[in-house]
């Protein structure tokens, strides 16, 4: 059974910074690649950062570049979003996702993790 299990989310003010993780189980970690979406009330959900599955390769959404880090460690199955300086407008449930490509689209997942909320209040 596959399990990507993210965590690190919390209640921030604007400016301050946290690091997301996303353990994955059951499936050659190191064979896919890895995708965090984040979706906000009302809002669909949409991507943030993708990673290759051997780390080479990474792409970000143009609100978040120079703010947000993608990176994995696939000895420990662990996905990583550090997010530094964040803004009221990165509130969201963050989802990471394992799939294809660089994950950006929906289309290209194939698994699901459960989401973590991060707030951030001005």
């Amino acid at each position: 059974q596959v399990q990507l299990v993210a965590s690190g989310g919390g209640l921030v003010q604007a400016g301050a910074s946290l690091r997301l993780s996303c353990a994955a189980s059951g499936l050659p970690f190191d064979s896919f690649p890895v995708g965090w979406h984040r979706e906000a009330p009302g809002k669909e959900r949409q991507f943030v950062a993708g990673i290759s599955a051997r780390g080479d390769d990474v792409v970000y959404q143009e609100s978040v570049k120079g703010r947000f880090t993608v990176s994995r460690d696939n000895f420990k199955n662990t996905a990583y979003l550090q997010m530094n300086n964040l803004k009221p407008e990165d509130t969201a449930i963050y989802y990471c996702a394992a799939g294809r490509g660089l994950v950006i689209q929906t289309a290209q997942v194939d698994y699901w993790g459960q989401g973590t909320q991060v707030t951030v209040s001005s």
